[in-house]
């Protein structure tokens, strides 16, 4: 006999909203909602190509991975500052705590920004004090997952590696995003090859 009621339809979203969760994949700069990159842009004085938030929320009609894409890019040149991913971050977490989402692994793209002259420094430690705020204010704990971007070249990300040399104990592991065409995970393996060893303890060790 089965002894289990089934949940209403109207129950659903409030208890699947209660329940305690794990965010394990989610690209922290694709995160950023209309409203906070204008902001951003208006803090940094930064020209962005949509009139207002209306017209930005529009173009959230994404049609493909490389439609995302262009939006990602585009309001990704917002951030300049390490208030600024601060900021970024702790909006996403607060909209996780309100989930009750109670860790998460935030992945991000640190060549997205060293191309337009932002240090790796402002990054990480934008990212990670928001992080470490969230713990402690919020109850949300939330580790960085450093990205390579596929598009570019391995020797790119060689570098990037090497950047992140100082940071190392803020970073849990690293990845890929962007463009997959053309990009096979295959193109980085003597990348990845270098820090597997100290990233399949749980600390980087490079």
């Amino acid at each position: 006999m089965n002894l289990v009621k089934p949940v209403s339809p109207d129950r659903l979203p409030e208890l699947l909203r209660l329940m305690p969760k794990a965010e394990l994949h989610i690209h922290i700069e694709g995160s950023l909602e209309p409203e906070l990159i204008f902001a951003l842009a208006q803090r940094n004085g930064i020209a962005i190509p949509y009139s207002s938030v209306d017209e930005l929320r529009r173009a959230y009609a994404f049609t493909n991975l490389q439609s995302f894409l262009d939006i990602y890019y585009a309001g990704a040149s917002v951030l300049l500052k390490e208030q600024d991913f601060y900021d970024m971050t702790r909006a996403y977490l607060l909209k996780a705590a309100a989930d009750n989402v109670v860790h998460t692994e935030l992945f991000f793209d640190p060549q997205t920004h060293t191309a337009r002259g932002v240090s790796m420094e402002t990054v990480i430690n934008g990212l990670h004090r928001s992080c470490v705020d969230a713990k402690a204010e919020l109850g949300v704990s939330a580790s960085l997952i450093l990205c390579f971007l596929r598009h570019l070249s391995e020797e790119d990300a060689f570098e990037t590696l090497e950047q992140a040399l100082p940071f190392r104990d803020k970073i849990i592991g690293i990845g890929l995003d962007s463009g997959e065409v053309g990009n096979p995970p295959e193109k980085f393996a003597r990348v990845f090859a270098l820090p597997r060893a100290g990233f399949s303890s749980g600390r980087p060790r490079w």
